[in-house]
């Protein structure tokens, strides 16, 4: 809403900063951040991000969030898989914690990723990059956040999620999932 503080990590081209640089107003501001070792992802899009007067464009200089001030919003699509890519379930544990730390108490998180198969935990973050919904739930969980609710809107039961979601045969038609989570008052 106006005045909000959001984050949009790692933002691929920015589009989802773009919109909430909308919602917020002048009076917010949008945080597009790409963790330590994300330059080659951002370079083209970081000048046009940061010529946008509410929104703080950068790479930062650690592996994980750091805030200047409380966020009401920490958003971050199709990226959650990749934390796992760089130290496994402890990466993951650590990012979860600074979401936790970067939220305003009642402040939303939300993750939405490509789905991979009941039972495969993290085996396909780094191959087909996709991860298991279910772990993705109780780390966040175990991390001190409350589940509010998920969405199937970008669920796709014909994906049996065993090609790369770079496959040209399932490329923007993967099954996806969307969860939302609240960091308790």
């Amino acid at each position: 809403k106006p005045g909000d503080r959001v984050v949009d990590f790692i933002p691929g081209a920015g589009y989802w900063t773009r919109i909430f640089s909308g919602v917020v107003g002048t009076s917010g501001k949008v945080y597009a951040l790409w963790p330590m070792g994300g330059e080659k992802y951002a370079e083209k899009v970081l000048p046009g991000l940061k010529a946008i007067p509410n929104v703080v464009a950068e790479v930062d200089d650690t592996p994980l969030p750091s805030l200047p001030e409380p966020i009401d919003l920490f958003w971050t699509v199709q990226n959650y898989h990749d934390i796992a890519n760089y130290g496994g379930e402890p990466a993951l544990k650590a990012y979860n914690a600074a979401v936790l730390k970067s939220l305003k108490p009642g402040g939303i998180y939300i993750v939405i990723d490509h789905a991979d198969a009941t039972g495969s935990g993290l085996t396909g973050t780094n191959t087909t990059h996709r991860i298991e919904p279910g772990v993705v739930k109780a780390q966040v969980i175990a991390a001190g956040f409350e589940f509010v609710g998920a969405l199937d809107v970008l669920a796709n039961p014909a994906d049996d999620h065993k090609a790369t979601v770079f496959d040209p045969k399932i490329k923007g038609h993967t099954d996806q999932f969307a969860f939302k989570f609240r960091k308790p008052s």
